[in-house]
């Protein structure tokens, strides 16, 4: 394989319109032993050699069992987590290799929404000064009256009275807390969020609304998100092309709207095949695809494929050969030698000489 100084960048492959592009991403947290003179013994692969891009205004659904390496890209986009290799390339500038006041000064124009909105609020704030809190980092009002019209446009943004701003998170309910943090993640007017699992702590009547809030101000607002999540039925109402990962690496990139009528890993298939289905004539008749075996450590990842310990189409060859994304119809890349015609796809999206990881 090419050198990464040697592989053309998402944006150099066809994607000029990408407003982020990962490339070649690695994360590994290091296993020590020892006290006093600590001697590294191994390494947990979280995320593994991941590349992809994401389009202006677009949303890519980021889809995985617990442990999958989801919340990690995440952060390692945006430098919450240092990357051990790679490029985040936003809007050209490679985030990884940014500190101090730049990479400050960028993350202005990324935010993230976390997972848990019980959590995420400091409960000695209130819900005002929470949201408005970002605009004290960058100083960017000019007195008190401003700063509360900015926080009372944003509450109004979301869905919340702006006479809640002097409130605090526990006089909340959780779907009105994951709207705080939602307009916090907002009031910085930004151009990218990380979406990550922002309705798995909450009911399903109240995913639905923020669902629909997060689809409304994507329009309004001409947002990209990454959308995380480990639930596709969430991921497909929301997305327009969906990821699939699995134990730290990508296994099939695909236009939401293909991925119900032709999955093609068979990790995405049993992913798929767990999902329930409104209609109860279909559930009834759905055929299951049921895993066996549990998902491997990252610290130890089987050879070759690393799905193939549980994986039904599993040959000889599959312990041997790592695959890697290989575009196998338009808009739609895999990794499994398995799939028919795997072996004359593309490598890449424009180029025969591009990294084969590259989408």
């Amino acid at each position: 394989m090419q050198s990464t100084e040697q592989q053309p960048t998402q944006s150099t492959a066809g994607n000029e319109d990408a407003l982020l592009s990962v490339n070649n991403l690695k994360v590994h947290f290091p296993i020590t032993s020892g006290v006093i003179f600590q001697k590294t013994v191994g390494q947990i692969k979280a995320v593994d050699d991941v590349s992809f891009f994401i389009k202006r205004g677009e949303t890519l659904g980021l889809v995985g069992e617990s442990g999958s390496g989801k919340t990690t890209i995440g952060r390692g986009i945006l430098n919450l987590i240092k990357p051990t290799s790679g490029e985040v390339l936003f809007d050209g500038e490679d985030v990884a290799k940014m500190k101090g006041g730049e990479l400050r000064r960028v993350r202005r124009r990324m935010q993230v929404i976390f997972q848990d909105p019980y959590s995420s609020l400091n409960p000695r704030m209130s819900a005002g000064n929470l949201v408005g809190e970002p605009l004290l980092v960058h100083n960017l009002t000019k007195n008190k009256q401003e700063y509360r019209e900015k926080i009372a446009e944003m509450f109004q943004l979301v869905g919340l009275s702006s006479m809640m701003m002097d409130r605090y998170p526990h006089e909340f309910s959780g779907g009105q807390r994951q709207r705080i943090a939602i307009a916090r993640a907002l009031v910085m007017k930004p151009d990218f969020v990380v979406c990550d699992e922002p309705v798995s702590a909450l009911d399903v009547s109240i995913q639905a609304q923020i669902i629909n809030l997060l689809d409304e101000l994507q329009e309004e607002l001409q947002l990209t998100y990454l959308f995380i999540a480990h639930d596709l039925s969430v991921v497909r109402h929301i997305s327009d092309r969906i990821a699939v990962m699995y134990l730290g690496k990508l296994v099939e990139v695909v236009d939401s709207d293909e991925l119900s009528v032709d999955p093609l890993h068979p990790y995405t298939r049993a992913l798929l095949s767990a999902a329930p289905v409104p209609d109860p004539a279909i559930e009834i008749t759905k055929q299951r695809m049921v895993l066996t075996g549990e998902v491997p450590s990252p610290l130890n990842p089987p050879s070759g494929c690393t799905f193939n310990p549980r994986c039904p189409m599993a040959t000889e060859a599959c312990t041997q050969i790592v695959p890697q994304l290989r575009r196998v119809k338009k808009n739609h890349w895999t990794a499994c030698i398995m799939v028919p015609g795997y072996d004359e796809a593309e490598p890449s999206v424009d180029t025969q000489e591009a990294n084969p990881a590259v989408i």
